[in-house]
C-alpha cells in the first residue's frame, strides 16, 4: 500500500510505504497515460483482496503475507540494483523503518489475511477504505496537531454510519463475522497508526521513495519470517492457483503497484494520486462477486459509498480559520 497523503490524514492502501523528501526528477515521459496507470493501479489493489482470499485456501494467513512481503520486496530490491540506488543508511533510520514495516506492512497484511477466513473479501476492501477515517481520529485526538472543520467531523460521522451499513447493524451484525470484521477494521487503523508514526520520524531523511519502500518491505519480510514458523504450520504442498495468487499479490499488489503509485504521485501530485484509494472498494466487491461468488446484500454497496463519501470529507481542510 504506498499512497503519499497530505500530512494530516494519510490515506493508506494495500502497500503503505514511508515519505521522503526527497522529490523525484523528473525523466522522461512514460509510455502511458497516467490516467491508465491510474485504473491500472485501482485494478491491481481492488483485487488485492481477491488474491489474499485465494491464498488463504491453500496456505496459513501468516505465510501469504510472508510471501506476499518476499515478492514485493524482491520486486523493490530488483528496481533498487538497476538504478543502482543504495539503501538507507544509520542505526536510526533502520529503526524507524522496523516500527513503519510492522504498522504499515506486516501487521494489517497478516490482519487482513486472518480477517479473510471468515469474511468476504469484498467486506475487507470496504473495511480498507475506512483508514482515512482512522487517521483523523488519531490526528485529532492523540497526535493533537490538526484542528478539525466541522466538514471533517461531520465526514467522521458519516464515515462511522457507513460501517453500521455495511455490517447490519439493525439485524445485530448477524450477516458478518464480528471477529474477521474486527480484525479488518483493525488492520485499516494500523495504517493510521503507521503513517503517523512515519510523518514524525522518515519525513525528512534525504533517502529517496524507493530507497525507504524497499528498506521497509525488507524490514517487513524479515520480521514475518521470523513469526511465521513459529505461529503457523508450514506450507507442505503450493497448488498453482494459491501460489500465483500469492505471487500477484506481492509481485503485483504491493512491488509493482508502489512502483505505478510513485510514478503517478511524482507526475499528477499525491492529491490526485490518492484518488485510487476510493475505487479500491468498487473492484474488490465487484472481483468477490463476479470471481469468488460472493453473496452481496444491498447494504454492503449503500454502506461502502457512505464510507467513501466520509472518507472524502476528512481529506478536505476547508477555509483557514481566522
Amino acid at each position: 500500500m504506498t499512497m503519499t497523503t497530505t500530512a494530516s490524514t494519510p490515506t493508506a492502501t494495500p502497500a503503505a510505504a514511508p515519505l521522503s523528501a526527497t522529490t523525484p526528477a523528473p525523466g522522461r515521459r512514460p509510455l502511458l497515460d497516467w490516467r491508465i496507470r491510474f485504473g491500472a493501479l485501482s485494478l491491481i489493489w481492488g483485487f488485492s483482496f481477491l488474491f489474499i482470499k485465494v491464498g488463504n485456501e491453500a496456505f496459513a494467513p501468516l505465510y501469504v503475507t510472508l510471501g506476499r512481503m518476499l515478492f514485493g520486496t524482491a520486486v523493490l530490491l530488483a528496481v533498487l540494483a538497476v538504478k543502482r540506488e543504495r539503501l538507507p543508511r544509520g542505526v536510526r533510520v533502520w529503526g524507524h523503518l522496523a516500527v513503519a514495516a510492522f504498522f504499515l506492512n506486516a501487521l494489517p497484511f497478516s490482519l487482513f489475511a486472518y480477517a479473510e477466513l471468515t469474511i468476504p473479501s469484498t467486506l475487507a476492501g470496504i473495511c480498507n477504505a475506512a483508514s482515512p477515517l482512522w487517521g483523523m481520529v488519531l490526528a485529532v485526538a492523540v497526535v493533537s496537531d490538526d484542528r478539525p472543520t466541522r466538514q471533517r467531523v461531520a465526514g467522521l460521522g458519516l464515515g462511522f454510519i457507513g460501517v453500521l451499513i455495511v455490517l447490519g447493524a439493525w439485524q445485530g451484525f448477524s450477516g458478518q463475522d464480528p471477529l474477521g470484521t474486527a480484525l479488518a477494521l483493525i488492520a485499516s487503523a494500523s495504517y493510521a497508526v503507521g503513517w503517523q508514526y512515519v510523518r514524525h520520524t522518515l519525513s525528512h531523511t534525504g533517502n529517496s521513495h524507493l530507497s525507504m519502500s524497499g528498506a521497509q518491505l525488507l524490514l517487513g519480510t524479515v520480521q514475518l519470517a521470523l513469526v511465521a514458523p513459529l505461529f503457523a504450520p508450514t506450507p507442505g504442498s503450493f497448488p498453482v492457483l494459491p501460489l500465483l495468487s500469492v505471487l500477484a499479490l506481492g509481485a503485483l499488489g504491493t512491488g509493482v503497484a508502489f512502483l505505478v503509485q510513485y510514478g503517478l504521485v511524482a507526475e499528477v501530485g499525491p492529491t490526485t494520486a490518492m484518488m485510487v484509494t476510493y475505487f479500491v472498494p468498487v473492484i474488490a466487491t465487484a472481483a468477490g462477486v463476479a470471481i469468488l461468488d460472493e453473496h452481496l446484500t444491498w447494504n454492503t454497496p449503500v454502506g461502502a459509498v457512505v464510507v467513501l463519501l466520509g472518507a472524502a470529507l476528512t481529506q478536505r481542510r476547508g477555509a483557514p480559520r481566522s
